[in-house]
């Protein structure tokens, strides 16, 4: 009785593993024939929306981890605190708050110099 439902599970996996390397087609080659020449097409990078989109992400992502360092330094800060280690407390406030300068720095870098490319890339497409 139980070799049928695995069997059945080992079947439906079977024909879902075989179905996507059947549909595939042949129009995503990197490679076209041209007179009996081969022509190799360079892959395209992101476009400039994409960069200035990927850019104003890091820059919600760095804040995002910094708000939440800051937050995490805080709450530890008042545990210590109300457990009477006033020491304690401030080194783990500053910890959160030396961590979350951190990442918002980095992520506003990183995602100003994506913005940067973005906008590069952009006004020469104009030119």
């Amino acid at each position: 009785m139980k070799a049928k439902p695995v069997f059945l599970m080992l079947a439906a996996f079977s024909i879902f593993a075989i179905l996507p390397a059947s549909a595939q087609s042949n129009s995503d080659q990197t490679t076209t024939t041209t007179d009996q020449k081969t022509v190799r097409t360079k892959n395209k990078g992101r476009g400039a929306g994409g960069d200035i989109g990927s850019g104003a992400g890091d820059v919600g992502k760095g804040a995002a981890k910094g708000v939440g360092n800051a937050a995490k330094g805080a709450g530890e800060g008042a545990a210590d605190l109300v457990t009477l280690h006033p020491i304690n407390a401030a080194a783990a406030a500053g910890k959160g708050g030396a961590t979350a300068g951190k990442d918002l720095a980095v992520g506003t870098t990183k995602g100003s110099a994506k913005i940067v490319k973005g906008i590069g890339k952009g006004i020469k497409h104009i030119f």
